[in-house]
């Protein structure tokens, strides 16, 4: 049974053989690394690949907050928020990474020069507040 355990055979989960076994031999500091070079969907898809990998990433703040921290370039007040009301990093990273990606876009002026509202792609729009709203008409009143 060692012998199988050390060759990765059986798992954490039940003797079923998985891939969560590598993660749980492993030390805290190496599987955050690890984890660490994935970018935010692909953390999330890993997360669900087990359940060892979901309670590793699920309960590492510090992967969620290097992204949430990038995704704060964009959208600082919103994360700042959510920060301040209590949610975890992991939470704020999920309920902002969207908006980010789309506001950014707006921002960059991507769809500075869009014909009509037909022609905006599907994921160009997000709930977002007044004030955001009137960060994206500054940048464009700014071209």
């Amino acid at each position: 049974m060692d012998a199988e355990r050390a060759a990765g055979r059986d798992s954490v989960e039940g003797g079923r053989g998985g891939l969560g076994d590598f993660v749980s031999a492993l030390p805290p500091e190496i599987i955050s690394r690890i984890f660490s070079g994935l970018d935010v969907e692909s953390l999330c898809h890993a997360s669900v690949t087990c359940k060892v990998w979901h309670r590793v990433i699920d309960s590492n703040e510090r992967l969620w907050r290097h992204h949430c921290l990038a995704v704060r370039a964009v959208c600082q007040r919103e994360i700042d928020c959510d920060r301040g009301n209590g949610y975890s990093w992991k939470i704020t990273l999920l309920r902002n990474y969207w908006k980010s990606k789309v506001k950014q876009e707006w921002l960059s002026g991507k769809y500075s020069n869009i014909p009509s509202q037909f022609s905006l792609p599907e994921k160009s729009m997000y709930p977002m507040d007044v004030d955001t709203w009137g960060e994206i008409l500054e940048a464009e009143l700014e071209r």
